[in-house]
């Protein structure tokens, strides 16, 4: 199967669990509106997807993915009444902590740049060409 079939699947499978999790279709108490849907990786032969769940918050656990996971059932029946695909993927749902990982790199720097700007000496101060 091209590769350009299997990325474009997954951007779909994407935007359809993000609709179904902003509209609150998911019942489930561990799902909330705050999930976002970072990646989909779908396998060459259609059997799986692999999808990569964030909280927009910046933290997410374990028991938001296994609520997803619990209704991975009820969303792959949402994908095929709107997917017109022969095999609709058996869903994995992963926790994706790049944006909070992010976040916490950005701090890091930030705190960097902060103490190097009132370091004493630094950069021109206290040096005089003459």
């Amino acid at each position: 199967m091209p590769q350009f079939r299997t990325e474009r699947l997954g951007q779909t499978i994407q935007e359809k669990i993000g609709s179904l999790i902003l509209e609150g279709k998911i019942k489930d108490s561990r799902v909330n509106n705050f999930l976002s849907i970072t990646k989909v990786n779908v396998s060459k032969d259609l059997s799986f997807a692999d999808v990569y769940v964030s909280d927009i918050r910046g933290k997410i656990n374990e028991k938001e993915v296994e609520g997803l996971q619990s209704a991975a059932g009820f969303i792959q029946s949402q994908l095929a009444a709107v997917m017109h695909i022969r095999k609709i993927p058996r869903l994995r749902f992963h926790v994706d902590k790049s944006i909070t990982d992010s976040f916490d790199l950005i701090k890091k720097i930030e705190k960097l740049v902060d103490a190097q700007t009132e370091e004493p000496g630094a950069k021109g101060e206290g040096s005089s060409r003459d």
